[in-house]
């Protein structure tokens, strides 16, 4: 049986095909506008809880209801401010990473075209946050300053143990999605079999992925790309790496 691979995401859909229509967004859902979205789902895993792709939409304004799912999303075009319940607004624009919570009322408003990748965990078990009163819109600050990652499985390694940073800034109330930066030194890995879903969006450095049937893959800084649960890869990068992640471990 062939090896998985990873999966870049194209930020205005296979070239081949494109965006595709989606449905028109229901008007009650709306205060302004009256959206067209497209989109292509590049992946879905085998839990059905976890999608990942590329949208697109003219302008609209949502009403400002519970957010139905779990969203991390990358602005590649425009601009939108989200709305809390409370007043509070975060605009985000083309470069900036965000997570809305499953569950936070809000409101998406958006005066002009936008384009996004998304990675949407929408999650079935009704967990909800220890705290509800803390939920709120998470931009990923990708200038954070990184603290140490800490004690080591070594034996991954190939070579020397590379100096790497971790720091994640939103996990959702179930403890299956998470989404932070990371940074590396030089990593050379063993092949060994991924035991998560996860988007890397390349801020620094370069990264060649080797599948278990040797298909070499490489991304550079910019490139957004999935590496699916299930994947035998070893990781080779020389330099310094830096990356946004959003992962998905899918409870046994």
């Amino acid at each position: 049986m062939a090896d998985l691979v990873p999966i870049l995401l194209e930020p205005h859909g296979p070239v081949d095909s494109g965006l595709t229509q989606w449905e028109r967004i229901a008007p009650e859902g709306l205060t302004a506008g009256e959206p067209v979205q497209r989109g292509h789902n590049y992946f879905e895993d085998d839990t059905s809880q976890l999608s990942v792709g590329v949208w697109d939409c003219t302008p609209m304004t949502t009403v400002l209801e519970p957010y139905s799912v779990n969203e991390f999303m990358v602005v590649l075009e425009g601009a939108v401010t989200i709305v809390q319940a409370d007043g509070a607004a975060e605009t985000f624009k083309a470069g900036d990473c965000f997570v809305i919570p499953k569950g936070l009322p809000c409101s998406w408003q958006q005066t002009e075209y936008i384009r996004k990748f998304y990675v949407i965990f929408d999650d079935p078990s009704g967990a909800v946050p220890a705290d509800p009163d803390t939920l709120g819109v998470v931009r990923v600050n990708l200038h954070h300053a990184l603290p140490p990652i800490g004690e080591q499985d070594t034996a991954r390694y190939v070579g020397a143990v590379p100096d790497q940073h971790l720091a994640n800034v939103f996990e959702d109330a179930s403890g299956q999605f998470n989404v932070g930066l990371w940074d590396t030194t030089d990593m050379h890995t063993r092949p060994l079999p991924f035991g998560r879903n996860e988007l890397m969006h390349l801020l620094e450095g370069e990264v060649t992925l080797t599948n278990g049937d040797g298909e070499r893959h490489t991304f550079h800084a910019g490139q957004t790309f999935l590496v699916p649960k299930g994947i035998s890869y070893q990781w080779d990068s020389k330099g310094y790496v830096r990356k946004v992640y959003c992962t998905f471990t899918p409870r046994a």
